[in-house]
């Protein structure tokens, strides 16, 4: 397998340009796209804006598929770069709250002593899923990392969201992994 890097300034993608990669590289060639930009900020989707669509969840909802619509139906009328950044901005806070301090904190709290590695992944999402001030005051102290809640529904967000906006699948692997022990070094 080769890998070419290819440094574009954005002005020049066009849909040609695209037609000519897929010519010459084939139609299986994976493309990855980087964003570096010389704008002050944080970048094309902002720490706020993934709040914002969070705090979308609507917990009066009986159904955790009727809890998330809020916020995919608001995900999905953004352009797709947010959907993916939101992906992004997702997997890493799940991949932070995956270290050995939370994991103890977690299964101290299961009654029967048993560590699912699946289950750790669902309450991970459903302390992102409480909101900013709840995920921050987690991550911050691992002792109050809860064992009773989980919201593995969260994990759909961006896939569904990308489903109604293009009516294709999401195929997107973040580059953080937030599977349960891929935060190796915590």
């Amino acid at each position: 397998m080769a890998t070419t890097v290819l440094r574009v300034n954005l002005q020049d993608i066009n849909l040609q340009f695209f037609k000519d990669l897929q010519a010459s590289a084939g139609s299986t060639a994976e493309v990855e796209i980087r964003v570096e930009t010389n704008q002050q900020g944080e970048g094309l989707f902002s720490e706020e804006q993934f709040w914002d669509i969070i705090d979308l969840l609507d917990w009066d909802k009986g159904r955790r598929d009727e809890i998330i619509q809020p916020a995919i139906q608001a995900l999905s009328k953004l352009p797709i770069s947010n959907i993916y950044l939101f992906a992004e901005k997702l997997a890493e806070k799940l991949f932070r709250l995956d270290t050995r301090q939370h994991a103890k904190a977690y299964l101290a709290k299961q009654e029967d002593d048993y560590f699912s590695m699946d289950d750790f992944l669902y309450v991970r999402c459903g302390v992102v899923a409480e909101g900013r001030a709840y995920y921050e005051q987690v991550l911050k102290d691992p002792s109050t990392m809860p064992a009773g809640i989980d919201f593995e529904h969260l994990l759909s967000v961006a896939p569904d969201a990308y489903a109604i906006k293009t009516g294709r699948e999401f195929n997107y692997v973040p580059s953080f992994n937030y599977e349960t022990r891929s935060n190796a070094e915590a």
